[in-house]
């Protein structure tokens, strides 16, 4: 399958598209953030809401998916991508990230503290940066996303058709596998095992997303392992079944054992007490993947080492 662009027709400034099976399934406004280069977030969801884009003559909700055949017009906006925007610093960092390269897709070991897009005040993300950095690579788009406070392996696909199979393997649930080292407060039982608790996601008054345990939830499921554990704090290897928002987190929260630094689900008092001896970060870190082989490509694996601030206090813990 190639990567060429859907066919366009320009009138007057407005761009209409016609879609391949290429981009079939994709979200509209992840396609319109990766066409509308340079476009401020912003402004590519105010075009959606005031119905200036259009699918099929008809007006679009930004998490329409669309279908090959489909014409998508876009109006006359500006493109130019504004040099000031850029992250440099954030570049010359992920350069230092690669986890694991190939033609496909790339990993990379994701620092703690950096959003993986732009937006809600942030203009540019790690996958702006990237495609900054990379302009040789057409088509980079994220394949699942990380936390702003949480580090580790983050795939990024190179080519429309395999970020597709990882997605859908995604949702099966059943080979690619992720596995995350956690800090959480409290002594973790040995035999707790596993979180199966609903979770449902909401938004707050001010736009942030919200995750909480409560019945009509969608089933979810943690697998946990108890890796070293002290008087107050305890070292987990976390593996999540299915793929709720801050699913770890929140599960971790619902059992009583909050994951140490996190500023909405964690213990506001004992974090803070660590923050006065110098914790800057959640510790929560997606230490290693397992992609399986899919449709002739080969089966991956890749390892996150732990940034040194998390290393010397789960190395603490486990020597315990």
């Amino acid at each position: 399958m190639s990567d060429n662009p859907p066919e366009q027709i320009k009138s007057n400034g407005v761009q209409l598209l016609d879609i391949s099976e290429e981009y079939a399934g994709q979200r509209v406004d992840n396609f319109l953030l990766r066409h509308l280069k340079g476009v401020p977030r912003s402004r590519i969801y105010r075009i959606l809401r005031k119905g200036e884009v259009r699918l099929n003559s008809k007006r679009v909700k930004p998490d329409t998916r669309l279908q090959a055949g489909d014409r998508l017009r876009i109006p006359p906006v500006r493109t130019s991508e504004k040099q000031h925007d850029r992250n440099y610093k954030l570049e010359l960092i992920l350069a230092k990230t690669i986890l694991y390269e190939s033609k496909l897709m790339l990993i990379i070991n994701k620092p703690p503290g950096y959003a993986v897009h732009g937006g809600s005040g942030i203009s540019t993300g790690i996958i702006e940066s990237l495609r900054y950095a990379r302009p040789e690579d057409k088509h980079l788009e994220l394949v699942h996303r990380l936390d702003r406070g949480t580090s580790g392996c983050l795939m990024i696909a190179k080519k429309r058709a395999y970020l597709k199979l990882l997605q859908e393997e995604l949702k099966l649930k059943t080979r690619l596998r992720k596995t995350y080292q956690v800090v959480v407060h409290g002594s973790w039982p040995k035999r707790k095992l596993q979180v199966s608790a609903p979770i449902m996601r909401n938004m707050r008054k001010s736009g942030e997303r919200v995750s909480r345990v409560m019945h009509g939830g969608k089933d979810s499921l943690t697998e946990y392992r108890l890796v070293g554990s002290g008087e107050h704090l305890s070292a987990l290897q976390a593996s999540p079944v299915t793929g709720r928002t801050h699913q770890i987190r929140v599960h971790c929260r619902h059992v009583g054992y909050p994951v140490v630094g996190d500023e909405r689900y964690g213990f506001e008092e004992p974090d803070r007490v660590l923050a006065q001896k110098g914790l800057s970060r959640m510790m929560l870190h997606a230490s290693r993947l397992d992609i399986p082989a899919m449709e002739g490509h080969p089966a991956v694996q890749a390892d996150a080492p732990l940034d040194e601030e998390m290393e010397q206090l789960w190395n603490e813990i486990i020597s315990i």
